[in-house]
Formats: structure tokens, sequence, C-alpha cells
């Protein structure tokens, strides 16, 4: 497995509406096991996403097919700053 936990900062005030940009139920999101957002408690703009995709490749994939079909360009209009992304190896847990 392949995980990722990223900070992300909206502009000031837009964090709930890009939690809902990031949480589209149309955004497919083919070999991902768990996709969780999640409000930072000491940043009133900032939101934690927690990622877990079956491999690496499987995230690359899909991140190209976002890129290209622009289908998270409202999110990212709502990104202020991309924090730090830790690479993590899931090796289990409720759910996966």
């Amino acid at each position: 497995m392949y995980g990722l936990i990223t900070r992300l900062t909206a502009h000031a005030g837009r964090r709930d509406e890009l939690g809902l940009c990031l949480l589209d139920p149309n955004v497919k999101r083919p070999g991902c096991h768990s996709y969780v957002v999640a409000h930072d408690v000491n940043d009133a703009d900032a939101l934690l996403v927690t990622e877990v995709w079956m491999s690496k490749a499987s995230h690359d994939a899909w991140f190209n097919t976002i890129r290209e079909s622009r289908v998270m360009r409202p999110a990212l209009g709502l990104i202020a700053l991309w924090g730090d992304t830790v690479v993590t190896r899931p090796i289990g847990g409720v759910g996966l």
C-alpha cells in the first residue's frame, strides 16, 4: 500500500468550501482504499488529507487523470498553500 498525508491551507474563510470540493462524490478514485479530509483544529483555514492507495502507481495514474481532466480545478482555486506531504507505507487498520 501507498499512503499520503498532506496539509492544505485554504484562502481565508474558505476551508469548508475546499473540504466539500475535495470530497466531491463525482471525483472517482480507482485504487484508493481510504480518502479522509479533516479540519486542522489549530488552524481555521487548514485541512489534513490522508490517503491510502493500492500502490504508488495507482495514485500516480489517478493524479495524471485528474490533472488532464481538470475535474479538481474548483478545489485548486481555493488552496492558498500546499503544505508538506508525508509519504507513508500503511500496514493495516480499520477499513483497510
